[in-house]
């Protein structure tokens, strides 16, 4: 068996503010460290249901370089940096048998929800065949083009009810209660990581319970950006049209997969600064 691990960091027990997110700001290591400690608590739980899974983590935060690696539990593999195929499931391919989606928060918003987003701040929403999807849509959705079940997704209680939207059957561990973007009720991270290996054991063992997120060809996207001069530049992507609200751009993809790495394109021309 091969399971695909992505750990993002917004979603981990104890984090609450972009000072333990960001790498340039100050409580950031501490954050880190917290974030492969999750990272090892679902590696010893997949692992504990299936002794003989090859294991891949995908460092799915900011940079991509996030994730202590010699703190990594040694029998996984590390997937780390950026640009890579597929982002934030670096590592995934078709004979990967189920993803598991830990520290993950809710999409740009929702909420109340801890850091709330979707990819960085100037994505302001994607709809996807009329249906609005954040990272965890998006990634599912991904996933399930290539008929992989997200089986399982850690992260306060929006984010856990976000997957179950989408995904009924999928095991969630929430692990804080959101009180609002920067605030939260949240598990001591040893409770948090016990629960994680327990869950990720259970939702190995019963994957084949749980369906991938389908979504059938040919779909209408439409991406909502913060400030016009990106909308400037989206358009000069082949197939990328203004929308009616001058903020919105939109293009038609042959199936999700197309879909998702132009997204993945959009999201990084937004990160691009006015000359």
């Amino acid at each position: 068996m091969k399971v695909l691990i992505s750990v993002d960091m917004e979603g981990i027990s104890g984090i609450v503010h972009p000072t333990e997110t960001n790498p340039d700001r100050y409580d950031y290591e501490r954050g880190r460290a917290l974030m492969t400690a999750e990272a090892n608590a679902v590696i010893s739980g997949v692992l504990d249901a299936a002794p003989t899974a090859e294991v891949r983590v995908a460092d799915a935060h900011g940079p991509f370089r996030n994730l202590l690696p010699e703190e990594l539990d040694r029998r996984a593999h590390l997937v780390r940096g950026k640009p890579r195929p597929l982002g934030m499931l670096g590592g995934l391919d078709e004979q990967t048998d189920a993803v598991l989606l830990v520290g993950y928060h809710a999409r740009a918003g929702g909420g109340p929800a801890v850091l709330a987003h979707t990819m960085n701040d100037g994505i302001l929403d994607v709809r996807i065949a009329g249906r609005s999807m954040g990272e965890i849509g998006l990634n599912a959705a991904m996933a399930g083009h290539l008929k992989i079940p997200v089986v399982l997704l850690s992260g306060d209680d929006s984010a856990c009810a976000e997957l179950r939207d989408l995904i009924p059957s999928a095991v969630t561990v929430a692990v804080k209660q959101a009180l609002g973007q920067s605030a939260a009720l949240a598990l001591h991270p040893e409770e948090a990581r016990e629960r994680l290996r327990d869950a990720a054991a259970e939702a190995v063992t019963r994957r084949a319970d749980v369906c991938p997120l389908a979504l059938a060809g040919p779909l209408h996207v439409e991406v909502d950006l913060s400030a016009p001069f990106m909308v400037d530049l989206a358009t000069l992507v082949p197939g990328v049209t203004r929308g009616g609200d001058g903020r919105t751009v939109a293009f038609t993809a042959a199936d999700f997969a197309d879909a998702y790495r132009l997204v993945l394109l959009l999201a990084q021309l937004a990160t691009v600064k006015p000359g």
